[in-house]
């Protein structure tokens, strides 16, 4: 009697995919080929765009691989008798903790070569919307540093338009701290954006920073708080020679220092400055004609 095919559909992912013991035979690395990997044969991604991995988060995948298996294969690329990761690292990270030996894989060819690598990895990431602003501004910065990529191509290869790559890129112009703040969940992209005027002074951005996140302000107020900091000082009024020379005729008639300034709607105010109580009885007697 033939097997029934319920034997097979019970042991999940794993029956559907041939094992690596065929890797050998012709067509083995064939693009887009769909088969299960050794874990300790694949290679890390060396353009994984993702820096930061929760180790908790980590901890919860391990326990649902145990329970389900790995639902989506990760990608990879033939590399001589390696696999080199493509996309998928939390899932491989999280499959090696669970204790698997192998893992469902899809195998991509030469169309990943260059910078389809990053891309594909990048784009795996910011799918599943899980990729922080500052990871991701890092993978749009290597696309243009190492592969030569104008903003245009790599909002086009991304599926972005190039306003959102400029403003992406313009987060890695920010200090240590306004980035950490970022990852850390501390601010926002908008607020870093609005933040990012500051950037060339160090000091500044810092105590901006810190308003921004003691006072919990929302972007709109950040933005107002950055253009109030890059308002050039209101200019200081230029001395009033006639004002002076009045003030230091009145000086030698009381015997104290006068110091007369002028207001804008044509009042003013005049302060005599004594260093001490003799000076002000001499004063006093002077106003009073003593």
């Amino acid at each position: 009697m033939a097997s029934s095919p319920r034997g097979a559909l019970g042991r999940g992912l794993s029956a559907l995919i041939p094992d690596d013991a065929d890797a050998s035979a012709p067509n083995a690395a064939a693009s887009d080929s769909l088969r299960r990997v050794p874990i300790d044969r694949v290679r890390a991604n060396p353009h994984q765009p993702r820096h930061r991995f929760d180790a908790g988060q980590l901890a919860e995948l391990a326990a649902s691989i145990k329970e389900h298996g790995v639902i989506v294969p990760i990608v990879v690329r033939r590399e001589g008798d390696a696999w080199v990761l493509v996309a998928g690292e939390r899932r491989l990270r999280a499959s090696k903790l669970a204790g698997l030996s192998d893992i469902p894989a899809v195998v991509r060819g030469a169309d990943l070569l260059g910078d389809g690598q990053l891309v594909l990895a990048l784009l795996e990431n910011l799918q599943r919307v899980d990729l922080d602003p500052i990871d991701a501004a890092e993978g749009y910065q290597r696309l243009i540093q190492e592969f030569g990529l104008r903003q245009e191509d790599v909002a086009r290869k991304v599926g972005k338009d190039r306003a959102t790559i400029a403003n992406a890129l313009r987060l890695l112009r920010m200090p240590p701290g306004g980035r950490d703040a970022v990852i850390s969940g501390q601010i926002t992209a908008g607020h870093a954006k609005a933040l990012v005027p500051l950037a060339e002074d160090g000091d500044r951005f810092a105590q901006a920073l810190a308003l921004v996140i003691s006072r919990e302000l929302n972007v709109r107020s950040t933005e107002s708080l950055v253009r109030q900091m890059l308002a050039p000082p209101e200019p200081k009024p230029r001395p009033d020679k006639g004002l002076e020379r009045l003030g230091r005729e009145l000086a030698r008639a009381v015997g104290v220092k006068v110091r007369i300034t002028a207001r804008r709607a044509g009042g003013g105010r005049m302060v005599l400055d004594y260093a001490d109580g003799a000076e002000l009885d001499g004063l006093v007697r002077r106003l009073r004609g003593d």
